[in-house]
């Protein structure tokens, strides 16, 4: 029986996303991202409450409003890999060491639209588009070592939100969230077939199976309660997102077995719960903080290749110094949920679909070059004016720092080896009509 050691990635990221917690954005409206992605303990605006807390639609002064914008997002990823590779089975091992290595996707961009209506006093409506996770490397015309990865993942919510007031203090909401997700994952694999461990030049194959698209559902509930605009509060629950992307992969060797076929991978967005409170001490300050739980570690996929559940803290604040100017600040910080460290090699496990086992290492190995969702620090600033009375703009930059995760295989002295560093900057524009 053949065993396949893949050098190559599988799990990949992409070109919708990110300042990120995990492969979720940390915030989508360009005001929220200048505030750290906060928004379920403080509204934040309309927009923006489709998809953070949409009970804070409520609380909208005006009866119509619309916002279109984009995110330009520009990471900038490392892939390293190290370890040993022979020409035939039985011939000569040859070590190698890839070093830090830039991956050439680096700039995409992000549209975001959404529209709110207050229908009544106590009933408001509003339905956004939102690119929300995902990633993207490729390493193709870098080092025979990185597996010539090319991995694209997108996903999208379509959120038609509901929003109805109790009382003066307390609004609940309910969204359905319609999503897209878009995944191909490109790398060249080699076989191991005489079982030492080590892969094989003259057994390699092209493991990808193309683009694959599907669609899945979701939901969310909510509620705000507002104490006298001075004080507020929010919680959220935002459910699973089950996905499964159809002839994705070939992890066991179908150029050299015809008889193999393409793989399906299931993927699911995980559910998370967030809580959050604001407060407002002057007429032109508010304050607000946000605690969210992102459960990665139950999600198919995510659990299968080891993410270690998240929690995420925003801290962002607002200043008026004048009727038409708001300067804006924020942090956000999530832990990483891809572990580095010692990982073990055997005994190999399953991945749900994927015909090739998978040691610890391995799935280390695919985090770190085809999925490097390491981000841990972002620093937010931002700034909005109301030009008229009906139109205003918002603008943001946040910097992610650079983080660095290694993974060594044990036993091996770290001579075996898989590592990401990344570093992202990202720039937000939202144009605002509220009528």
């Amino acid at each position: 029986m053949r065993k396949g050691l893949l050098i190559g990635a599988v799990l990949s990221a992409t070109a919708v996303s990110l300042a990120t917690n995990g492969d979720n954005l940390i915030g989508l409206t360009p005001a929220s991202r200048a505030m750290g992605g906060i928004g379920v303990g403080l509204p934040v605006g309309p927009v923006d409450s489709i998809f953070r807390n949409p009970a804070w639609m409520g609380l909208m002064e005006k009866k119509f409003t619309v916002q279109f914008g984009g995110i330009l997002f520009m990471p900038k990823v490392k892939g390293r890999s190290k370890g040993f590779i022979q020409n035939t089975a039985g011939g000569a091992i040859s070590p190698y060491d890839t070093g830090y290595v830039k991956s050439r996707s680096d700039l995409f961009l992000v549209p975001e639209i959404g529209i709110v209506h207050r229908i009544s006093d106590r009933l408001t409506f509003g339905i956004g588009a939102f690119g929300v996770s995902g990633m993207g490397v490729d390493y193709r015309d870098k080092n025979p070592g990185l597996s010539q990865m090319h991995t694209t993942f997108q996903f999208m919510r379509i959120i038609p939100a509901v929003a109805f007031k109790v009382n003066e203090m307390i609004t609940v909401s309910f969204a359905p969230h319609l999503a897209w997700g878009s995944l191909d994952m490109g790398a060249r694999l080699c076989a191991d077939t005489d079982g030492n461990g080590v892969p094989e030049l003259d057994k390699c194959w092209n493991a990808s199976g193309g683009q694959s698209q599907t669609i899945g559902i979701g939901f969310q509930v909510g509620a705000s309660v507002n104490f006298g605009d001075f004080v507020y509060a929010g919680i959220t629950y935002q459910s699973p997102v089950s996905m499964k992307y159809k002839n994705v992969f070939d992890s066991d060797n179908q150029m050299i077995d015809p008889n193999n076929i393409y793989e399906d991978l299931k993927l699911t967005q995980p559910q998370e719960v967030a809580v959050g409170v604001g407060v407002a001490p002057l007429n032109n300050l508010r304050v607000g903080i946000d605690i969210r739980w992102i459960n990665w570690g139950d999600a198919d996929g995510y659990e299968h290749f080891g993410w270690k559940d998240q929690w995420v803290f925003a801290l962002g604040g607002e200043f008026k110094p004048t009727d038409r100017l708001s300067l804006r600040a924020g942090w956000n910080y999530g832990k990483t949920p891809i572990r580095g460290g010692d990982k073990s090699t055997a005994p190999p496990g399953n991945i749900p679909n994927l015909a090739a086992p998978f040691s610890e290492f391995q799935k280390a190995w695919f985090n770190l070059v085809g999925f490097p969702a390491i981000a841990e620090h972002h620093l937010t600033i931002g700034v909005g004016y109301r030009f008229t009375e009906t139109f205003s703009v918002d603008l943001s930059y946040v910097r992610a720092f650079e983080k660095k995760v290694e993974a060594c295989a044990a036993g091996t002295s770290c001579q075996v080896l898989a590592g990401a560093k990344m570093y992202q900057d990202s720039i937000s524009l939202g144009l605002n009509w509220e009528f």
